[in-house]
């Protein structure tokens, strides 16, 4: 397939990729505005907060990224598929930090550590796809995080795998600020880098 094909496919797949970050954004902005429009309604959790403004970093940040994915000129099926299937993973994490309703546990941290096991396995499965996003970018795009894949993506899927396990409430504090700031860290390398 010749360059300019390849980019308008791109152009293409992205209007479904869009459309799915687009609605897991919409959700998280919906569920943050919910709290300022009703702010009794259900009772907050702070980790609750953390991981919702970590989610939406994590979103921008998959935006923005995937324009690498210009120039890819072997596109197939089976790799529309799996970048659908990512932005699906990421769409239903931003479902369930922002329910359609939590009456039923008496408010977002016994919602959380309900759902743990549904959340930190789909954060694992991002991850292990962002291996593969990156890879489909390139050998030279993998290379550019070699040495923080290879310490971050294992850490990141046990602190997902001890998540699950875990209701101890200092643990799920902890990892909530540890990613947020991991995405904030994102957030000025990439200023940087355009500086």
């Amino acid at each position: 397939m010749d360059a300019a094909t390849a980019a308008q496919l791109f152009v293409h797949i992205r209007i479904p990729m869009g459309t799915v970050i687009g609605l897991g954004m919409a959700r998280l902005l919906l569920g943050f505005a919910g709290f300022i429009q009703h702010p009794g309604r259900a009772k907050l959790y702070p980790v609750h907060l953390l991981w919702g403004a970590s989610l939406f970093l994590m979103l921008v940040h998959f935006w923005w990224w995937e324009f690498a994915l210009i120039h890819k000129t072997d596109w197939n099926y089976l790799t529309f598929m799996f970048l659908i299937a990512y932005c699906t993973a990421l769409f239903l994490l931003s479902v369930l930090l922002f329910p359609d309703d939590v009456k039923e546990y008496g408010g977002y941290e016994e919602f959380f550590l309900a759902r743990r096991a549904w959340f930190f396995g789909l954060f694992a499965l991002t991850i292990v796809f962002d291996i593969f996003d990156s890879a489909l970018k390139g050998p030279g795009y993998l290379a550019a995080f070699d040495l923080e894949y290879t310490i971050q993506a294992p850490l990141g899927i046990a602190f997902c795998a001890v998540g699950i396990l875990t209701r101890n409430r200092f643990y799920h504090y902890a990892i909530a600020i540890l990613q947020l700031l991991y995405q904030l860290s994102w957030v000025a390398r990439l200023f940087y880098a355009s500086a």
